[in-house]
């Protein structure tokens, strides 16, 4: 009988866990009955992006008109230049035919200028591949150094043009920093460029933090070092403060799996959280923030505060965390099922 009871209270106790997982599966399964597969989440953007869309549906029409016309409207809001410029760039590296066109029939356009810059160091890395160096083969090589000789040539032309005050080519540049090699006094020079012309870029600051970076031309320190820095002096709502996140992201692999719960990290994700409020709803960064909040605060078990930023970008996994794993949907919608169960089991 003494034997007996010990193996009751196992099987108790076993059942009991069992019945729990399976409700908690249950009500997660249908609180998540709003949420989107893997086959039905956007690979390549952060957000919706009507704009964007519409562009390149008419770049596929080799309407270039389009084009300058919402680049040019962007005006001095730089940030939404420097997107565009992106956008614009992205198509033109596939397929120049429209940008050819548009150069002829407007030699000193600074915009076209830019998106010819943007767009051979676009292609340059896509020559060269995401591998690293002992699996890129020397034909790779040869035709990432070669496309970036002409994209500091294009740079070159394309800041001589550029409208006073207009940071989009330095920022575009620093890429082409990356794949040259650049000394860190020419990147500080490239970035005095940048800064003197907005202090608190977004997309600026997260090129710069990848340069400085281990894998690159830094180390975890001063990766760090950096983006506490500009976290520091921005102002609430320019959304700097997720540069902490990337940066700690970026050398996940050199700290213990528990070091997310520490007191730093979980402020630093707090003051993301706070600067994502305090942003204007309608910018688009935020949804970029967003997708590495979802990640932290999941692996911090915060599990509904992770739920509430996994169902505001639903939908689109093209940025941060996820655009780095080889099936980002998947991997995506698997951290979303953890946040899900988490918040349904009140954990």
């Amino acid at each position: 009988m003494h034997g007996i009871l010990p193996l009751i209270v196992l099987t108790v106790t076993v059942c009991t866990w069992l019945w729990k997982r399976r409700r908690t599966t249950k009500l997660a399964a249908a609180a998540g009955t709003d949420l989107l597969p893997p086959n039905r989440q956007d690979t390549k953007r952060p957000c919706a992006d009507p704009e964007a869309d519409a562009v390149t549906e008419a770049l596929v029409r080799g309407e270039w008109q389009t084009a300058a016309k919402v680049i040019s409207a962007a005006g001095t809001d730089w940030e939404h230049r420097s997107h565009l410029v992106d956008v614009v760039a992205e198509r033109a590296a596939e397929d120049d035919t429209w940008l050819r066109a548009w150069e002829a029939a407007r030699p000193d356009d600074p915009d076209a200028a830019v998106v010819r810059a943007s767009a051979q160091v676009t292609l340059a890395w896509e020559i060269r591949g995401a591998y690293t160096a002992e699996h890129t083969t020397a034909e790779q090589f040869a035709g990432f150094h070669r496309v970036l000789g002409e994209a500091r040539e294009a740079f070159e032309r394309a800041e001589a043009l550029a409208l006073p005050g207009d940071p989009t080519p330095y920022v575009k540049k620093i890429p082409l920093y990356m794949g040259l090699g650049a000394s860190h006094a020419m990147m500080l020079d490239l970035w005095n460029e940048v800064t003197s012309r907005a202090p608190h870029h977004f997309e600026g600051h997260v090129r710069a933090l990848q340069y400085w970076c281990a894998k690159w031309r830094g180390s975890a320190e001063i990766a760090r070092d950096f983006a506490g820095q500009a976290a520091a002096t921005a102002p609430p709502g320019s959304l700097l403060t997720v540069l902490r996140l990337i940066a700690w992201f970026e050398h996940e692999d050199e700290t213990p799996s528990e070091a997310y719960g520490w007191p730093d990290v979980l402020g630093m994700t707090d003051d993301a959280l706070r600067d994502v409020a305090a942003a204007r709803p309608d910018d688009r960064r935020v949804a970029e923030v967003r997708h590495l909040l979802a990640y932290f605060l999941t692996k911090q078990d915060r599990h509904e505060a992770a739920l509430e930023q996994f169902r505001a970008v639903d939908g689109y996994v093209g940025a941060l965390p996820w655009s780095y794993r080889p099936s980002p949907a998947k991997t995506y919608c698997r951290y979303r099922t953890k946040a899900l169960r988490g918040a349904v089991n009140g954990s």
